[in-house]
């Protein structure tokens, strides 16, 4: 008996052919988009340098830590805002080292992308993305009421996160199914001011201290790294050291500035007040205040870098009578705040 065989030869082509050309015509790809390959690169600066050079002058034994120990770690994740040309925004979110993101087609879309691992920041209007602006959390404290003559209206705040953030305004047109690698550099937006407080005399006397830094900018927009002409005050706590009293505190930097670093020309610093506060508990239950202007270390300093604070003295009349205060309370009671005089600097 013969047997017959039959290829369905036709049909079989037709399904292949299909298949090979389903995805040329974009209203049959649902879920195929076009795709970044993102690479992400970090400037873990902590301070930027405008003319102190921090970095080649660096005393390691004075401080007692390296230059680059004060460098941040990268974040642990980033956030990607998506905005398109109609107004409306998508996310994604990223590894630190970058990732590959299926983008939506089309032209005309811009990116925004930050850190989000923070608690101490607060953001605004991230829908438009060209007003993006991050700001530190609130934080009150009674007393203060030089920095609150110094600085009327202010408000009061944390020191902010660490906090990168690279804006793109022109995305690349990418057709579907179309890969393409992009280097993203994610720049700082907060930096640190390394507080020394110098005792000449008194050091012995003092239990805790904590401290207020009065005129720096209240937001940075993440767009560019231009700070806000708002301004406020960063409220922190201090460390006792050998010399005195020592505090990192992160902050945008001046307010009103566009950082150099972000590609604009330079600029000079506002011409504002600029306070510094050291808040001192004694051994014997009593405080003592101390206030200085620092407006020529901020001028040179606008983002991020060592104010030093010299000559602080409390003398043994104020620092004596030990009333058996307990040093090792965490919220300071009430009490009568001793004003001493002191030289403020120019």
């Amino acid at each position: 008996m013969k047997i017959i065989k039959r290829y369905h030869t036709i049909p079989v082509l037709l399904f292949l052919l299909t298949l090979m050309t389903a995805c040329e015509r974009t209203e049959l790809c649902y879920d195929h988009f076009p795709t970044l390959n993102l690479d992400l690169g970090w400037e873990q600066e902590w301070e930027r340098d405008y003319g102190m050079n921090h970095a080649g002058a660096w005393d390691a034994e004075l401080h007692g830590f390296r230059y680059e120990d004060m460098r941040p770690e990268r974040p642990e994740w980033v956030n990607m805002v998506i905005n398109m040309p109609d107004g409306t925004t998508s996310e994604k979110y990223l590894s630190a080292d970058g990732s590959k993101v299926d983008v939506p087609f089309g032209e005309g879309q811009s990116y925004l992308l930050y850190n989000g691992d923070t608690e101490y920041i607060m953001l605004y209007d991230m829908a438009s993305l060209t007003e993006a602006r991050a700001t530190a959390t609130s934080r009150s404290r009674p007393g203060l009421s030089y920095i609150s003559e110094r600085h009327p209206g202010d408000r009061s705040t944390n020191s902010p996160d660490v906090l990168f953030a690279c804006y793109i305004k022109e995305a690349p047109s990418l057709g579907i199914h179309e890969h393409v690698s992009l280097g993203v550099n994610m720049q700082p937006l907060v930096y640190t001011y390394i507080i020394r407080y110098e005792f000449d005399y008194g050091l012995e006397h003092v239990a805790l201290a904590r401290g207020a830094l009065g005129g720096m900018a209240e937001s940075v927009y993440l767009r560019d790294g231009r700070t806000s002409d708002k301004t406020s005050v960063i409220l922190y706590d201090c460390d006792v050291k050998s010399y005195g009293c020592e505090a990192h505190i992160r902050s945008f930097g001046a307010p009103g500035f566009p950082d150099k670093y972000y590609g604009r020309a330079e600029s000079e610093v506002p011409d504002l007040p600029y306070t510094l506060n050291l808040e001192i508990l004694l051994k014997n239950g009593k405080s003592v205040e101390f206030n200085y202007d620092i407006a020529d270390q901020i001028k040179k300093q606008p983002r991020g870098g060592v104010i030093t604070i010299k000559g602080v003295r409390i003398e043994d009349q104020i620092g004596s009578s030990d009333s058996g205060f307990n040093v090792d309370v965490t919220d300071w009671p009430d009490h009568d705040v001793i004003d001493l005089p002191i030289e403020v600097e120019p």
